[in-house]
């Protein structure tokens, strides 16, 4: 899991062919408004056909684990989760001799 921040703590986890990726984030005071409509613009901009995005099919529906009643925040850490429905890990395969910059399967062969 990465983490950063002080003031709000940011950890993401989970991979591309795993079950899903996510985020927490800590120190969100309580009472902030928050929807899933929030993210339909943003999470538009990754859908597939566009240039430099995935050719899989994913939904891109955020899960609202912790953090979100009635849409406002509980002061709780809100984790975020975005559910993989499309994953194929053969796909993958090829990345363990030839890696791509950019992507965590370069560094970590370095």
């Amino acid at each position: 899991m990465n983490s950063f921040g002080s003031l709000f703590r940011v950890q993401i986890y989970g991979e591309s062919h795993g079950p899903g990726v996510g985020i927490i984030i800590d120190g969100i005071p309580a009472g902030i408004p928050l929807r899933l409509e929030d993210f339909k613009e943003d999470l538009s901009k990754r859908k597939p056909g566009k240039i430099g995005t995935t050719k899989r099919i994913e939904e891109d529906s955020p899960i609202f684990l912790s953090g979100i009643f009635n849409d406002f925040t509980t002061g709780a850490p809100l984790n975020i989760f975005f559910q993989n429905n499309n994953t194929n890990s053969k796909v993958y395969a090829d990345f363990k001799s030839h890696p791509r910059p950019g992507h965590s399967d370069f560094s970590a062969v370095q």
